[in-house]
């Protein structure tokens, strides 16, 4: 059992490393990956954020390699992009630079944002990992969003289809851990920061995705 628990526990230590090399040092991979195991839907997964969005002023926290950002400044919105890699920031700057599109783009951590309070209508993240329910990154959420605000977190699609290859990734999801929940005490976290939350799904081709919506209580 002992020795189980072991292999258990490198296993994840080098998927978690496998993940930072992704969006730092190997982030210019980051969108081949992501087409493979999605199998082409991860931004049309994504996008299933912004009908849910108030407002025209919108943080993307995690903001990767920009797409998210191209298509709500497309739509309309006023999106400001907040990513930790520095890697993940000039890839984004580069593809609003090839759209024409002006966003800002800040360097900083979830858990310590540099806006004034009710800043934004909405924040919004796909496909973020556990920062997204740490204390610090809820009360910051919870901080910057207007009375009317929404918070919408796209945690995951599933496959609800039955080819060979929909159920090989979708065993690839679970070995990597990303089938498990982000906390279990989730209800909880959110109460504590002064929001309400709540699971909305969107059916997409043969898949499910899945999302959080929060609001200021």
């Amino acid at each position: 059992m002992q020795v189980l628990t072991g292999l258990r526990r490198l296993w994840f230590s080098l998927v978690r490393l496998g993940f930072r090399l992704l969006y730092h040092e190997l982030a210019w991979t980051y969108d081949g990956v992501a087409w493979l195991v999605s199998r082409g839907r991860w931004w049309t997964w994504g996008e299933q954020a912004l009908p849910r969005l108030r407002g025209e002023r919108v943080l993307e926290l995690a903001h990767g390699t920009g797409h998210l950002l191209v298509t709500m400044h497309r739509a309309g919105l006023r999106p400001v992009g907040v990513d930790l890699s520095p890697q993940m920031g000039r890839l984004a700057q580069r593809r609003l630079g090839r759209a024409g599109c002006a966003v800002p783009l800040v360097r900083a951590q979830a858990q310590a944002l540099p806006f004034p309070s009710a800043s934004f209508d909405s924040i919004v993240a796909t496909f973020p990992t556990d920062f997204i329910v740490d204390p610090c990154t809820l009360d910051e959420v919870a901080r910057l969003l207007r009375p009317q605000g929404r918070l919408v977190v796209v945690i995951g699609a599933r496959f609800t289809g039955r080819g060979v290859l929909s159920r090989l990734l979708e065993g690839l999801y679970r070995i990597t851990g990303q089938r498990e929940p982000l906390a279990e005490d989730l209800e909880e976290r959110f109460h504590q920061a002064g929001l309400t939350v709540w699971t909305e799904t969107e059916t997409v081709w043969e898949s499910t995705v899945v999302l959080l919506v929060a609001r200021p209580r």
